[in-house]
């Protein structure tokens, strides 16, 4: 085997694709597309729920003259008190309105009596938008419950502290840094597409598509053994890989000092120099086992749109799991770096929590997911010694 040689197959694959304004434009999307997405979406939630958050709480209130008292209190605290439509479920339910609070009859006579008094909160639960409306409306509703039922406690003589039997004080040991990746849990995601798409239109191109123009088969005529040839396209793919991947870390780094998470989110965040390149250490392993998986599957197909059709769903096999560990609480163990793609994105997290890495698990991910890679090579290059290889399949 001639290293000189594959530097030479290299060289060409790569000089090729960058005279290729399709791969180009490709691999610069593929590096904006997912810190765009979260800068959007982000900006977006956040320039909305400041919005709510500033502007008083519109609260219509049905049966507002059986609770004087109650409606006065919601005045007093910010809320703004208007006239509820005539049939408050139908406007909820169409969206016309996010809650409607009513009052029956009845509330006079049993808040009279000293007994509870039955109030109405009509909300639509699956309404996401609606959500911080709707607890709005219940802590001040909860607020005026607490008021009274001390006046109360108070009239009779009973000091209010009988009835407060814990005293709960919060200990939070989360910091700024933990706080906002819990709001970035989606980057491990977005950096896992980069990695298995960032080279994937060259490793098609190199194979299914040197294939599909018939100069698949004049090459391999060339006195080059066949494993030169391979590694020698895996080699740039592997260039291509890399760039998308440090292209998205840089856009990510740029979006989190352009985006204001402290004035919509109360938090601050950025990714410096050492946490990007503790986040790209990571994501390297991953590059060797996404390019020969390409190359593989892109070897198998025959065409150049049938390799893309199959090598387009490929980023969600490793990405989901990252998507459901954003979502459930999955603790970092040792058990979870044996599996390539997923320990890598649990580290990920680490980092941006701001957690230390144990030095361990990162070896352990690394040396599995790059013993991996290493099998589906070799497995790349048998089928590369194929005499079917010009055909397909």
């Amino acid at each position: 085997m001639s290293f000189e040689r594959i530097g030479l197959v290299f060289g060409k694959e790569v000089i090729d694709n960058l005279r290729d304004r399709r791969t180009l434009i490709t691999v610069l999307l593929s590096t904006l597309i997912g810190p765009g997405m979260v800068f959007l979406l982000f900006t977006v939630i956040g320039h909305e729920g400041s919005e709510r958050a500033d502007r008083p709480l519109a609260l219509p209130v049905s049966g507002a003259e059986n609770a004087p008292s109650l409606v006065a209190f919601l005045e007093q605290n910010g809320a703004e008190v208007v006239a509820a439509p005539e049939d408050p479920e139908a406007g909820v339910r169409a969206g016309d309105h996010e809650v409607v609070l009513i009052v029956p009859p009845s509330y006079r006579e049993e808040f009279g009596a000293g007994q509870p008094a039955t109030v109405r909160l009509v909300v639509d639960e699956s309404r996401q938008s609606a959500g911080s409306t709707v607890r709005r409306a219940r802590a001040l509703l909860e607020g005026y419950n607490q008021q009274i039922a001390t006046l109360r406690l108070m009239a009779r003589g009973i000091s209010p502290a009988v009835v407060s039997v814990l005293a709960v004080e919060n200990v939070d040991v989360s910091t700024p840094q933990s706080m906002a990746a819990m709001l970035l849990y989606v980057v491990p995601f977005f950096l896992i597409f980069a990695v298995f798409g960032g080279g994937m239109y060259l490793a098609i191109d190199t194979t299914a598509g040197e294939r599909e123009r018939g100069s698949l088969e004049p090459l391999l005529i060339n006195p080059v053994a066949r494993r030169e040839l391979l590694l020698g396209k895996l080699g740039a793919t592997l260039v291509f890989t890399f760039v998308t991947v440090v292209g998205t870390l840089v856009a990510f780094a740029l979006m989190l000092r352009l985006m204001p998470l402290d004035a919509y989110f109360g938090v601050q965040f950025g990714l410096n120099l050492e946490s990007l390149g503790t986040i790209l250490l990571i994501t390297v392993p991953m590059m060797l086992l996404a390019a020969a998986l390409q190359i593989i599957i892109a070897t198998y197909t025959r065409s150049f749109k049938e390799a893309q059709s199959y090598l387009g769903f490929l980023p969600l096999i490793p990405g989901l799991p990252g998507m459901v560990m954003g979502l459930l609480p999955v603790k970092v163990d040792l058990w979870a770096m044996l599996i390539p793609t997923f320990g890598q994105q649990m580290l990920i997290n680490q980092v941006l929590r701001g957690e230390p890495v144990s030095p361990l698990n990162s070896a352990v991910s690394a040396v599995v997911t790059i013993v991996a890679g290493i099998g589906l090579v070799l497995f790349a290059i048998r089928l590369y010694e194929r005499e079917e290889l010009p055909f397909g399949r």
